[in-house]
């Protein structure tokens, strides 16, 4: 079995694959101040509740945009699951040209994104992922990774809303049922869901109208289901993405020739 593991800003999504399926797959908080024993142990413990034996996981896979946390993982591979990782980096095999100015700063996650993206539904493509940060990701018809747009995400924006005012609260992030919203919170809502909804689609569009065609969209992340309901444009909606991207870019990197 292969072990995958994405590290982002928020969160830690890891998935175990038996062949090309995704036979389980955690959620963990991320935070720079665990150590690789914290983070071994917690691993040790979802495989030991699932009944999976160490000895079975033959392989591993890392992507990561907290660069401290990369030799953090990298170890509790080496020594809790007894395999050295592929570390998603640049100058790995990806199957896509990187037409950006400095491939180095891109996020190995939104690699990640477009390679299971261009796999399971083809190109032109766009992949939102709705995460910390809510990034937009294209691919040419031709198979190039073009770049894209980075925003702040919805829960960055309603944090940063909370915290700037004196009489706003904290809310919970949910689709209101009218624009126009009889109450505090149901206005907040409203505010940010509608906002961000119209943030979406206008970067959409003119993304389109650089392509000069029509993409397939793929949302994925921690809102992706979310959105995917409220965003015509989104044709697809799938929160394992970054995941399956590991496991084809492993198996491209691996393969025995």
């Amino acid at each position: 079995m292969l072990f995958t593991i994405d590290v982002g800003n928020t969160s830690i999504n890891m998935g175990l694959f038996e062949g090309e399926n995704l036979v389980h797959s955690w959620r963990l908080m991320s935070g720079i101040d665990r150590s690789a024993d914290e983070y071994g142990s917690l691993l040790f413990s979802l495989l030991q509740r699932h009944g999976i034996p160490i000895s079975s996981i033959r392989g591993a896979v890392l992507c990561s945009v907290v660069p401290p946390l990369v030799p953090v993982f990298f170890e509790v591979c080496t020594r809790y699951l007894d395999t050295k990782p592929l570390v998603v980096e640049p100058g790995i095999k990806t199957g896509l040209r990187l037409l950006v100015d400095n491939p180095r700063e891109l996020g190995p996650d939104r690699v990640a994104n477009v390679v299971a993206g261009t796999f399971l539904y083809g190109k032109p493509l766009v992949v939102i992922d709705f995460g910390t940060a809510t990034t937009f990701d294209v691919v040419s018809a031709g198979g190039d990774f073009l770049g894209g747009a980075i925003a702040p995400g919805i829960t960055i924006a309603s944090e940063a809303r909370f915290r700037r005012t004196a009489m706003l609260p904290r809310i919970e992030l949910q689709r209101p049922k009218h624009a126009i919203g009889r109450g505090t919170i149901t206005a907040m809502q409203s505010g940010i869901l509608f906002g961000y909804i119209g943030l979406v689609e206008k970067i959409l569009h003119e993304i389109t109208l650089e392509l000069e065609a029509e993409p397939i969209v793929v949302s994925t992340g921690g809102y992706a289901n979310m959105f995917a309901e409220i965003v015509p444009a989104i044709q697809v909606s799938n929160p394992d993405l970054s995941l399956i991207g590991l496991r084809l870019i492993h198996e491209m990197n691996t393969i025995e020739r």
